[in-house]
């Protein structure tokens, strides 16, 4: 395609945060910042002043102290950012005050309930005290098994006002998913709700989180928050257990108090997948978290004051982190738990249309099933208050790209973004100043030297490589919790290559700057020593009408490696050799001779991690007879047995 798919408007574009922003910044800098690619070469080479023009630009409340920004600028990691700063991460997201709504919450189609600015700091201040009450104060860990509900953030908010850490995730993890991750962290409060609804059910964790707390001798107190109505009986057979609504009665409403603290000091402990072993648990910083998602909510996606903002997410998605900073710039939350399919495809289309919002975020695989269905949303939604749509998870297809300007919105900005739990941001997003091109990310982000390198690290202006940062950034993680000599994190990420951040992203630069996510990298293919991204697979097989979902591996054959692809079909359909032949040729025409599948087999599922990722590692490992390490990670670990010694295989 020759023209981009969406443009910035001229009277947008000069309205803009980031238009203002480079205003803010140019003189400090000593250039004249002439467009928004300057200003990134200036947040690159002057890392000091950009990230000191954030802090004041966005208002961050706290004190930054005397001395440099920035200190050790080019160890990676130990680069210190605002080494003398003070702040609260709570204090800065509940700034605003009134009656307006700070959340809105939709539980599928039983649960609709708005919370006031006014109510959310005044539950914030009962449950501070609450939690005070209990000892709780900095570096303690308080962990939530809970849908993405206003509790959720009340609480998290009352944790971290007092210094303490939080920790989340979704109760649709099994029993030891939860203590694989809660258990390494030693929580002292635990949060749970009584249940929860999906697809049109009530389920129920009582029996799941009497077994968890028996498993967690450090805990001081549970609190259960009444989703199904049904918290005093859960209660009742639990002991050392209070309602949500007895926590928050015990205390009036009073004046917040926020506990100022380094600028590292430890806000999040998130969790890598988990699919081969242990989770890692990733300790992220107060003020970088604020300072990166600040700069990614006012400047990449050009949000203010009073507007809504939605992404679809559970508590155990780095999504949710992102979301909840949204206060800080004074949105609205639009929360939303639950399936995105009940009672109908259109009920997140209804939330946009109801609820007038501003900003969508939702996951590639989400807009690709909404494809699927048939939906055109532009046809049956008023969504003129939509004006941008996000998408993450994996990558976005360019038919994805397509379906959303010809079925959602033609005038939308879309903004296909890269990043994860590891830095709980993006490397790569979306630019309201820039064009949307068909198929890419519009661009890095503000202040992170992302480039793309060869296997010996040298810098790749075209094809294919790994997704690196090359300087220090904010919302790089303290380390690892229990890893004291930082031997893990070190591994993790610079091993590869030295003083380098290695993502693990098979990634490419576009000839518009924008960039290509393949994939990642440890799962790229590599027949006959070609290095391969399974997204460009899926990007072919899922434009038959006859695929629903697909997932491919590298299978070890005959000394080298062969590509499998494994496919879910749609009704009716065959896999007969028509069709496998329409497969293969669809992907030698779209991608390469060198992508066709040696081997394609039917499945009924595919197994995929609590976050609605699919897991070709687990998936390779199960084909090649490995043990998969941790099936707490999966949503659907069943489904691995539909992998397991296939004799179309040879195995």
């Amino acid at each position: 395609m020759d023209r981009p798919l969406w443009v910035p408007r001229p009277d947008v574009e000069k309205n803009s945060n980031l238009a203002r922003f480079m205003e803010h910044i140019g003189p400090a800098a000593g250039v004249e910042l002439r467009d928004v690619d300057a200003l990134y070469r200036a947040s690159i080479e002057q890392p000091g002043l950009f990230w000191n023009a954030i802090w004041d630009f966005c208002g961050v409340a706290g004190e930054k102290g005397e001395g440099p920004v920035l200190r050790d600028v080019d160890a990676m990691p130990g680069a210190q950012f605002f080494p003398a700063a003070k702040l609260n991460f709570a204090e800065n997201l509940l700034k605003s005050k009134g009656d307006t709504p700070a959340l809105i919450f939709w539980g599928e189609d039983k649960v609709r309930n708005t919370v006031s600015w006014d109510i959310l700091r005044a539950q914030v201040s009962s449950m501070q005290q609450f939690f005070a009450e209990l000892g709780v104060g900095p570096g303690d860990r308080v962990a939530a098994m809970v849908p993405n509900m206003p509790e959720a953030v009340a609480a998290m908010l009352a944790a971290v006002s007092l210094g303490a850490i939080w920790s989340s995730c979704s109760p649709d993890f099994g029993v030891q998913g939860v203590l694989d991750r809660f258990g390494q962290i030693e929580p002292k409060v635990f949060i749970s709700c009584d249940g929860y609804y999906y697809n049109g059910k009530e389920i129920r964790v009582a029996e799941k989180l009497s077994a968890v707390l028996g498993a967690l001798p450090s805990l001081a107190q549970t609190v259960v928050i009444p989703y199904l109505g049904e918290a005093e009986s859960v209660c009742e057979n639990l002991g050392n257990a209070i309602t949500w609504t007895d926590a928050i009665s015990r205390h009036a409403p009073g004046d917040l108090r926020f506990e100022r603290l380094p600028f590292a000091h430890p806000l999040y402990i998130l969790f890598s997948s988990g699919t081969t072993g242990i989770p890692k648990c990733i300790v992220h910083s107060a003020g970088g978290t604020l300072l990166q998602h600040l700069k990614e909510h006012r400047l990449h996606s050009d949000l203010s004051e009073g507007e809504r903002l939605f992404y679809f997410t559970t508590c155990g998605w780095m999504m949710w982190n992102w979301l909840v900073t949204g206060l800080a710039s004074g949105a609205t939350l639009l929360l939303y738990d639950g399936s995105p399919f009940h009672p109908s495809g259109n009920i997140l289309f209804d939330y946009a249309e109801q609820e007038a919002m501003n900003v969508f975020g939702t996951s590639a695989k989400y807009i690709d099933a909404v494809r699927n269905t048939g939906l055109r949303p532009c046809d049956t939604h008023d969504l003129s208050s939509v004006r941008m749509m996000a998408s993450t998870g994996s990558p976005l297809s360019q038919e994805g790209f397509d379906f959303v300007y010809d079925a959602i919105k033609p005038d939308i900005h879309l903004a296909s973004v890269s990043g994860g739990t590891d830095i709980v941001s993006c490397f790569v997003l979306g630019n309201p100043l820039k064009p949307v091109w068909r198929g890419e990310i519009q661009g890095p982000g503000l202040g992170m030297a992302v480039d793309v390198v060869d296997e010996k690290g040298k810098p790749l202006s075209s094809g294919k490589g790994e997704l690196v940062c090359t300087r220090p950034f904010p919302a790089m993680p303290i380390g690892f919790w229990n890893d004291p000599d930082g031997k893990k994190y070190h591994a993790a990420y610079f091993a590869r290559f030295p003083g380098i951040w290695h993502h693990g992203d098979f990634a490419e630069w576009t000839e518009h700057g924008g960039m290509i996510i393949h994939g990642r990298s440890d799962a790229t293919l590599n027949p006959g020593g070609v290095r391969i991204g399974t997204a460009e697979i899926y990007r072919q097989v899922e434009q038959l009408g006859e695929i629903q979902e697909a997932i491919v591996i590298g299978q070890d054959w005959e000394g080298d490696v062969r590509v499998v692809l494994f496919v879910i079909l749609s009704p009716d359909a065959v896999l007969d050799d028509a069709l496998c032949d329409r497969i293969k040729q669809r992907i030698r025409q779209g991608a390469s001779p060198r992508h066709v599948p040696a081997v394609i087999l039917e499945v009924a599922d595919i197994p995929r991690t609590k976050s609605g990722k699919i897991t070709e590692l687990a998936v390779r490992d199960v084909v090649h007879g490995r043990e998969v390490k941790n099936l707490e990670a999966l949503a659907n670990p069943e489904a691995l047995d539909l992998f397991r010694r296939r004799a179309e295989l040879g195995v």
